[in-house]
């Protein structure tokens, strides 16, 4: 579940919203209202429960190989996203809608690499929201490794001190730190 060229993707668990209004959102570090969306790159960070807490890293330009296997693992792909085991009943049952938005409203958020877009205007989806459905099968299909884990912290200790890309979303909904 991917935009086409010229869209961007709003993923929602509502499948009722027929145009997104710019506001703050409650776990937002910016305080200007936006409708916010994903490109084609960063689509797979929202391939979860709303709530769910992720820890997300891929191999980058700048990556060592060393980083690489330690993190990643040998014939493990370029990209690892990791839950906590209290999320995949969650995963695996919730309904999640990807909203298809025109690309044009929107300008990138987030230095130095952007990991969102975001529109300071209302926007209207361009059709009926899509159910994505099956999340491990998406995850499977984009060749992405799908860790089920205890506790992030560990893990997402040693992503962010590594040079791979990473992004984590959600992670004070995480267990707390052994």
């Amino acid at each position: 579940m991917r935009p086409e060229p010229g869209q961007v993707l709003h993923f929602s668990e509502d499948p009722t919203i027929t145009r997104f209004v710019p506001h703050v959102a409650s776990s937002a570090q910016q305080r200007e209202p936006y409708v916010w969306a994903v490109d084609h790159a960063r689509a797979p960070d929202y391939w979860f429960p709303r709530d769910c807490p992720r820890a997300m890293t891929w191999v980058g330009p700048t990556t060592l190989d060393a980083d690489r296997e330690r993190i990643i693992g040998s014939g493990c792909g370029t990209r690892v996203h990791a839950i906590e085991y209290p999320w995949i009943t969650r995963l695996l049952d919730v309904k999640l809608f990807a909203y298809r938005l025109p690309a044009a409203p929107f300008q990138p958020i987030g230095k130095p690499t952007p990991h969102a877009v975001v529109a300071t205007e209302p926007v209207e989806p361009l059709g009926a929201p899509e159910l994505v459905g099956d999340l491990l099968q998406l995850h499977d299909a984009a060749g992405i490794q799908l860790r089920v884990l205890d506790n992030l912290w560990e893990f997402w200790d040693a992503v962010i001190t590594s040079t791979l890309e990473y992004s984590g979303i959600r992670l004070r909904n995480a267990r707390p730190r052994p």
